[in-house]
């Protein structure tokens, strides 16, 4: 007999799929995938609030303006960005959300008024990922006894509690994110002498957004290089075209 065969299936019943190992005892296990909704609205929210605000604090200077008109028109920016971020999150999200329960009420219907269409459909989708035509309906069999919809909505429809749209998180991280990240060209204006503010805002926001990379980096355990060469790039292009911009408008002015 083998070691798995020696675990009681009261084991399995108590253990999600993912923490049993075939012959060791259940252990658990972390998946990054679980932080991919906030991390992608805190990723968003901060690098935006960074690059928006620093590149308008950026233009507004090179138009000419004193210190204190910079300031007023950074500020209106973080409040204005941050209620965009939070508003366009939470649309978009809910819009995400809306139509994961269309789906959802659709396959709930379908599941009451075709249950064996429904079965042999989910069948199909285990053969074709691999799994023998009996086992697979044996499989099929068993997880629609114990959840039918959970099922059809995690191997046909791709939506599970780890993937699933949560606007008002969305929301609330992003604007966040976003005046965090608005808040430090503000604080850099504001300390150096207006001779050097373009130089330093933008030295400011360039630092920032690499280390605002390498921490997404880490957070989803990706390639650390690729990520700040990519927020840097695009951060450095809008701060040199936002500034060129303000500098055309300054001496038109």
């Amino acid at each position: 007999m083998s070691p798995a065969e020696l675990i009681p299936l009261s084991a399995y019943d108590r253990c999600p799929v993912q923490q049993i190992v075939t012959g060791t005892m259940p252990h658990t296990e972390s998946h990054r995938t679980a932080r991919i909704g906030w991390l992608r609205a805190v990723v968003l929210g901060a690098n935006d609030g960074i690059v928006s605000t620093a590149s308008l604090v950026v233009g507004v200077a090179a138009a000419g303006a004193e210190t204190r008109n910079i300031l007023i028109s950074g500020a209106a920016g973080l409040v204005a960005g941050a209620m965009s971020m939070a508003a366009g999150e939470y649309v978009s999200v809910s819009s995400q959300a809306d139509t994961e329960r269309a789906d959802l009420a659709r396959e709930r219907r379908e599941l009451a008024e075709e249950p064996d269409s429904e079965l042999r459909e989910l069948t199909a989708i285990y053969v074709e990922r691999g799994v023998e035509p009996e086992l697979a309906r044996r499989v099929a069999e068993q997880l629609t006894a114990h959840d039918a919809l959970g099922a059809h909505a995690r191997d046909e429809l791709g939506i599970s509690e780890v993937h699933t749209a949560r606007p008002l998180q969305a929301a609330l991280a992003s604007a966040a994110t976003f005046a965090v990240g608005a808040a430090m060209p503000l604080l850099v204006t504001l300390l150096a002498p207006r001779a050097y503010t373009i130089p330093a805002v933008s030295a400011a926001a360039l630092i920032s957004l690499a280390a605002l990379g390498a921490l997404a980096a880490q957070a989803g355990k990706a390639h650390v290089g690729r990520s700040v060469f990519r927020v840097t790039f695009w951060g450095g292009l809008a701060l040199a075209v936002t500034a060129v911009v303000g500098k055309i408008f300054g001496v038109a002015l």
